[in-house]
Formats: structure tokens, C-alpha cells, sequence
């Protein structure tokens, strides 16, 4: 399974306390922001990235009243100052590649904090360039097999028809990966065929992954913790090989 939405299921299950909560809240509205200012409309109907930001937020628990805030300052109608989407990069131990999205109103805040966090646990912030180009966009929906009585293999083919680029199944998930321009015709064909999806998101997808020796991958895993844990950091990418082993060492 790959790095990315498997570190992110790992979050999910460890639970969300009243402070982490908030934390979530924070980060779904400035993801509002910005696909409402990035699509250039507050009209979910016409600016899909808006409407999979405020599908997840509504997911989290999160008030209408916080909705249209976010929405709002994505058109410019709050006194709040303006956010923009900035993507740093760097390397964890063991080489590992990581990509991060943010979303701030001070650069220099948030690439102090970056710098730092990398500095402090054991990685090294990179110049603009030196990891993109190991990865590439993508769109993923990530479906829960509990919840749903079809079969992984019928899911197969039934992304494959609808265009996707690749499917990955474990014991508990079916991931979808396409390109990001077919997110929209790939996730409606699953929702007519009465398929529930748990997520529909734009990534950063690794071209290929790595494995280091045990120690660097869970020294990985902890700065990428650590960069999550920013209140200006959206999203955390990385090219590391997530195995099963790994997150039973990691949660032990």
C-alpha cells in the first residue's frame, strides 16, 4: 500500500482528542480557502476540489458555520489575511524523500517551523525541486472493503473501466489512483453503482518507493509526525515503504 494513505489510515485509528480536533478543523478550513480561491468559485457544483474540501470537512464534524467562513475567505470577503498554497521538500533518515503542502499567511513563519522540525529530527530541509520530481499528481479515493459487500477483484475492474491508472488492495482498504483531471468521472461511476467511498483527494503520489533499515524508517515516520503536527502544514508526502511490520514497531 503506499506511504501516503497508509500513514494517513494509521492517524485515523489512533483517534482525534479535543485538541488534535481543532487542529483538524483548522486545517479542513484552510483547505476550503484554497480550493475556493484556487477554482475561483464558493459554488461546490462548480468547483470540484471545493466540494471534495467540504465533503471531508462535513465527514470531521465540522460546522456549516465554519464552512461558509472558510469559503468566504477563499473569496475575499473576511478581514483575514490572504492564505497561499506552498509546497517545501527535504530528506528524513535514510534518504527518504518528503514532500509537504502547506497552506499559510507567513512564508517566513512557516518555512522557520519546516526548517526546524527537519533539523530537530534528524532530517534536512532540501531547495525547491529536489524531491518533486519523484512524485506526481494524482487523484485517490479510498474505499473501505467492510463497508461494502462487493468484491475486491469486482472493484478492480469496475476503477479500471471507469479509468484509473492503478489499484492497490489490502485486507482493509481498496485504493483508486488516477489521474487528477478523471477524479470526478471515476468516483460518480462508483457512486452509481452504489459503492460508498470514504475519501476522494488530490495527492502527491511517490513514482516509486524505498525501504531503509528499521531505524531510519521509524525515524521517518516520526519526523513526518512531527511536520504533520504544524499548524501550516496541510499534507505530508513521502516516498518511504510503509509495511505492516514497520507501523506494529512504530505503534509498539
Amino acid at each position: 500500500m503506499s506511504g501516503h494513505s497508509k500513514w494517513h489510515t494509521i492517524r485515523r485509528t489512533k483517534g482525534i482528542n479535543d485538541q488534535r480536533r481543532g487542529q483538524l478543523f483548522t486545517k479542513l478550513a484552510r483547505d476550503i480557502t484554497i480550493a475556493t480561491r484556487e477554482g475561483g468559485s464558493g459554488d461546490p457544483d462548480l468547483n470540484f476540489r471545493l466540494r471534495l474540501a467540504i465533503e471531508k470537512a462535513r465527514a470531521n464534524n465540522m460546522p456549516n458555520e465554519n464552512i461558509q467562513r472558510a469559503i468566504d475567505r477563499g473569496l475575499g470577503k473576511s478581514n483575514e489575511a490572504a492564505l497561499e498554497e506552498i509546497f517545501y521538500e527535504g530528506y528524513g533518515p535514510g534518504g527518504v524523500a518528503i514532500l509537504i503542502e502547506a497552506a499559510t499567511d507567513n512564508r517566513n513563519r512557516t518555512s522557520s517551523d519546516i526548517r526546524a522540525t527537519f533539523n530537530k529530527n534528524g532530517g534536512s530541509p532540501g531547495e525547491p525541486g529536489s524531491v518533486a520530481w519523484m512524485f506526481e499528481q494524482k487523484g485517490l479515493i479510498t474505499i473501505d472493503l467492510s463497508a461494502t459487500k462487493r468484491d475486491p477483484d469486482e472493484l478492480q475492474l469496475m476503477a479500471i473501466d471507469a479509468g484509473a491508472d492503478d489499484v492497490v488492495v489490502d485486507d482493509e482498504t481498496l485504493e483508486v489512483y488516477c489521474d487528477w483531471t478523471q477524479l470526478n468521472a471515476v468516483r460518480q461511476a462508483f457512486l452509481d453503482q452504489g459503492v460508498p467511498i470514504s475519501n476522494a483527494e488530490k495527492i502527491m503520489r511517490a513514482k516509486t518507493l524505498i525501504q531503509p533499515d528499521e531505524k531510519d524508517a521509524l525515524a521517518a515516520l516520526r519526523l513526518i509526525e512531527k511536520l504533520e503536527d504544524l499548524d501550516d502544514v496541510q499534507k505530508v508526502y513521502s516516498n518511504l515503504d510503509i509495511t505492516a511490520e514497520l507501523v506494529a514497531r512504530f505503534d509498539s
